[in-house]
């Protein structure tokens, strides 16, 4: 007779730190794409390695910030599915994505028709064809260029939601999700043995072993700690630090995307943020109660959103309008301009679009026979989909 599942160890409010981690891999992006881009007159000025070094040789790092987001996805996304239905799970994350990233994109495409009717040339793309292509948020299966240079990564995140409503379909239990994750990873590494691209791509067998570390950690945090699990976490974050020599080789090869870099820097610095993460799901960290984390938390995706593609235009505009201002107080500005901006879409096109959507979808796809209850918004469900990366522009993109 097989063992009964083992049942939840407890259930905590909010994770606030888990919040306030957000913020940090947040944080190390925008730097990435600010300080750490050392493509030539990047900003119109001398190169960033000589106008800011000491800025410039931390901020070189913060694309690492696109693989925290990732692993923090991994244990949000599972919190999010459990003790949802297919359909629930489907309608918070299209609720909680798309009012949003349609909003920055018109916000996005206005300032490139903006510029165009000024005679100049628009940051990014904004013919029809391709602005209809993003709005699917898949521009690059489409052929597409992205209009919102962060976009890939909303891609990667969308095949791992597939991925998770394959675990839903079956039944989300504590062995199915261990299975699934030993599965997941042993699949990952055929596909990358048999350099297959259609395994690639159905397995995101490059960030499969931070997803699988972040669902094992959030199954810690549920059901306790156990040796089973932590040598899930173990064996997933050996892929991932095998892997990532691959990313590490990318962002020192080509030109404009962050100059030499180091894989024990990357693999130290990465490793750091499981250490956090794990301190925050399962340890101390996890007892924060500090509600500016929180608020944090909910801005990340928004100013993830708007931080490259109308925060740096903001920047070369005040370059050019007010040269005497100076290169690091116009960053500065930029910077809080993204975060004010995002303050202003959370509150205006969030909160009520995104339960507007939600309440529509949910009496939408609700069985015949009756109504299903609105799906709640889980505990740390995440506020970005653990994603910012590539931009259009020359040199600010994270890349693939």
């Amino acid at each position: 007779m097989p063992a009964p599942e083992p049942t939840p160890s407890r259930t905590p409010p909010r994770l606030a730190a888990v919040d306030g981690l957000r913020l940090v891999a947040a944080a190390a992006v925008a730097a990435y794409h600010y300080l750490g881009t050392p493509t030539p007159h990047f900003w119109g000025r001398p190169d960033l390695p000589q106008a800011l070094p000491a800025l410039y040789s931390v901020s070189r790092y913060g694309w690492l910030g696109v693989e925290a987001f990732f692993l923090i996805s991994g244990f949000a996304i599972c919190l999010s599915c459990w003790g949802r239905t297919p359909v629930q799970f489907t309608v918070s994350r299209i609720a909680r994505l798309f009012p949003l990233y349609w909003s920055v994109l018109v916000l996005i495409v206005a300032l490139g028709l903006s510029a165009r009717l000024a005679g100049m040339k628009p940051g990014t793309p904004v013919d029809v064809r391709t602005v209809l292509g993003n709005l699917t948020m898949a521009p690059g299966p489409l052929g597409l260029a992205t209009v919102d240079g962060v976009a890939w990564t909303l891609w990667v995140e969308a095949r791992f939601y597939l991925l998770m409503m394959a675990l839903l379909l079956v039944g989300l239990t504590y062995r199915r999700a261990v299975a699934f994750c030993g599965g997941w990873l042993t699949l990952a590494a055929i596909g990358r043995e048999l350099h297959s691209t259609v395994l690639d791509e159905f397995l995101l067998t490059q960030y499969a072993g931070l997803f699988v570390a972040g669902i094992a950690l959030y199954l810690i945090h549920r059901f306790g700690h156990n040796l089973a699990l932590w040598l899930l976490v173990g064996f997933a974050w050996c892929y991932t630090l095998t892997v990532l020599a691959g990313r590490v080789a990318e962002h020192t090869a080509a030109p404009g995307r962050g100059g030499a870099q180091s894989w024990g820097v990357s693999a130290a610095l990465l490793t750091a943020f499981l250490l956090l993460l794990a301190l925050a799901a399962t340890g101390p960290l996890a007892r924060l109660r500090t509600r500016w984390l929180v608020f944090a938390g909910a801005l990340t995706y928004p100013f993830y959103l708007v931080h490259q593609s109308l925060g740096i235009p903001v920047v070369r505009g005040l370059l050019r309008a007010v040269p005497a201002l100076g290169l690091l107080p116009s960053i500065v500005l930029g910077l809080l301009f993204s975060l004010l901006l995002a303050a202003l879409l959370n509150r205006v096109v969030d909160a009520p679009l995104g339960r507007l959507l939600r309440r529509r979808l949910t009496r939408d796809l609700a069985p015949r026979g009756g109504p299903a209850p609105l799906p709640t918004q889980s505990r740390n469900a995440p506020a970005l989909p653990a994603a910012a990366g590539a931009g259009a522009g020359a040199g600010v993109g994270l890349g693939r």
